[in-house]
């Protein structure tokens, strides 16, 4: 092939490499690029190694010497200094050995075949490293890190592969710790990973999942991106409750400002016990005694006397601190917020939609991609105490105008994910779930069902022989067991429920007609649930007033929020979208811990 027509393998700009997908993913795998020079990088996922032909061993003496001329004990005594000695005394053998042998034994030549992945496609390139470029126990090693620069060729061994790259350079070489590193060829099951996140997108399941996720996030600002929405950013710290009743995480820097608080227990941490000062305080009392007897002078005595009431004082309050620290809380030290870097109550956000709201009363059309926290003390395997979420608010817009949206960006986000990333898609099909591929074209090609909350309990209550462990009345709460029924067993698909008890649902959304329902949909899809609770908001100062009444609620953090309504109100609808159900609906897999990258939840966060 000419150099002129030779195609030209594009670097990566920034890290001079060439990544493997550009290798491996066009369409001839690679072949047409056979013959052509080019550096990689990445991690050894399995490794095995190749002798050469045997080498025997030779002889390198200083001046050579015939085997034949040298006796056996001619060797032994070379060899051991006083057997030779021994035998020249016994005069047993002639002491002739002219010359000391050196055998010299050479390690058999080898080639260390290695599979080398970099995370940015399922297939491993197979590459070859002479051991006289670097020994197999410096390259075979399970999540040896290499940066090699090698000639691309055709396969030298029979296998699946269809091109391999023939080692020669080693730019860099990270070796493994194989007694310490949580990794083995052998595939770990997902839940052993947990433990080890920060080694977990090296494995193929994994790295499959992160690049779907991936393509989760760009397809998303890409539909909104398309519809004209602007994308804003809304606070991580928050004054306000966006729920109204929601479990959140409180943010204070009072508790580093405790040294005041915390002096007498600090006293212990130096190496001051309890115990110690009660023995003190005997020795002090003693001495006082003794001042009593001797009728020593009268400032002496007092002196000792003032010592050991403060020691006694000392050690009460040592004795109250250690049980109030037994459970203390948040609320047994009645913090003054006041004094709080903030000067109040601020939390962990639980939802962006109010914030999101205010700038669509001005900008119209915006999404919000984030993290969100609730402190629920949950063990559900679709809920996480750090989630993200993508919050969507349309001005002008009514809860038909959310739910046609809701239910257009779900069928988009599939079909990017269905087009574009089909090696993974499979990957996942062969070692996760067969049917992944069957929801999300049944979620292109199906109509969402739209149905009422009183419908669904209604249909949920004419289930026949299934007895559901929550309870199916009106104004209670549909569990996951619910949702997952009527999805996956009733209407088998996507399914949108609608017009909830506003008793179930946050104090913002707008009443409807009947008073007794709030204008909220959620979006339910098999195998996973809801992934999508939308609403209208309510519009209306003095019905928006009195709900807050109602339930409680401290207007004075909300002034801001009933400030839309007071000026220049508007209806506006929207939603949110919660990112790692999503995941779960693309890949298969059934607890959200294993699709983000380091899972905060209930007594987890260990990195």
């Amino acid at each position: 092939m000419d150099s002129e027509q030779a195609p030209v393998v594009e670097c990566s700009k920034y890290t001079k490499r060439v990544m493997l997908k550009t290798l491996l993913g066009r369409s001839d795998g690679g072949v047409g690029l056979i013959g052509q020079r080019v550096v990689i990088g990445g991690w050894v996922k399995s490794s095995r190694e190749i002798r050469k032909q045997p080498v025997t061993p030779h002889s390198v003496p200083a001046q050579v010497v015939s085997t034949k001329d040298v006796t056996c004990s001619e060797v032994l005594q070379s060899r051991i200094p006083l057997l030779r000695s021994i035998m020249k005394v016994f005069g047993a053998g002639e002491y002739r050995v002219r010359e000391k042998i050196n055998v010299v034994f050479q390690p058999q030549p080898s080639v260390s075949i290695l599979q080398v992945s970099d995370g940015s496609c399922v297939a491993s390139l197979q590459v070859l490293v002479d051991s006289a470029l670097a020994t197999p126990c410096q390259v075979m090693a399970t999540g040896t890190c290499v940066l090699i620069e090698g000639m691309l060729q055709q396969p030298s061994l029979q296998g699946k592969h269809i091109i391999e790259l023939h080692a020669e350079k080693i730019l860099h070489l990270g070796l493994v710790d194989q007694s310490n590193y949580p990794l083995s060829k052998k595939r770990l099951p997902l839940e052993s990973l947990r433990d080890c996140s920060h080694f977990r997108p090296r494995t193929t399941t994994v790295a499959s999942i992160m690049r779907i996720h991936n393509a989760l996030t760009w397809a998303t600002h890409g539909f909104f991106q398309d519809q004209g929405f602007l994308h804003v950013q809304v606070p991580v710290l928050t004054s306000t409750d966006s729920e109204g009743f929601s479990e959140k995480f409180v943010v204070t820097t009072l508790l580093n400002k405790g040294k005041n608080y915390d002096q007498i227990s600090s006293t212990e941490n130096a190496g001051v016990s309890v115990e110690a000062i009660w023995a003190s305080i005997k020795e002090k009392s003693k001495k006082v005694e003794e001042l009593n007897r001797t009728n020593s002078n009268k400032e002496a005595l007092f002196a000792a006397q003032q010592d050991l009431k403060k020691t006694q004082e000392l050690v009460s309050q040592l004795e109250t601190r250690q049980k109030a620290n037994s459970g203390v809380t948040i609320e047994t030290r009645k913090l003054d917020f006041s004094k709080d870097f903030f000067a109040h109550q601020t939390y962990l956000t639980v939802s962006g939609r109010l914030h999101l709201e205010s700038q669509a009363c001005g900008l119209g059309n915006v999404y919000s991609f984030g993290p969100r926290f609730q402190a629920m003390k949950s063990e559900s395997k679709k809920s996480l105490a750090e989630t993200w979420m993508v919050d969507v608010e349309m001005a002008f817009a009514e809860l038909e105008d959310a739910m046609e949206c809701a239910n257009d960006f779900l069928k988009f986000v599939c079909k990017r994910i269905s087009e574009g990333y089909m090696e993974d898609l499979q990957f996942i099909l062969k070692r996760i779930d067969k049917k992944v591929m069957e929801r999300l074209q049944l979620t292109l090609s199906s109509s969402f069902d739209r149905i009422s909350y009183a419908e669904a309990i209604e249909v949920l209550r004419q289930v026949a022989g299934k007895r559901f462990q929550g309870k199916i009345e009106f104004g209670v709460s549909l569990t996951e067991e619910h949702e997952s029924y009527l999805a996956d067993e009733i209407y088998k698909k996507p399914v949108i429920i609608y017009n909830y008890p506003k008793g179930l649902r946050p104090f913002y959304v707008r009443l409807n007609e009947d008073g007794m329902t709030v204008a909220t949909f959620d979006v339910v899809l098999p195998k996973v649930g809801t992934v999508i609770r939308g609403s209208q908001s309510e519009e209306r100062f003095n019905v928006l007033s009195s709900r807050m009444e109602v339930l409680g609620l401290q207007k004075q953090q909300y002034e801001w929020y009933l400030d839309l309504r007071r000026h220049g109100s508007v209806k506006t609808s929207g939603f949110s979208l919660m990112v790692e159900p999503l995941v779960l609906y693309a890949t298969g897999l059934n607890d959200v811990k294993d699709v983000v990258p380091f899972p905060r939840s209930f007594g987890r966060a260990n990195n």
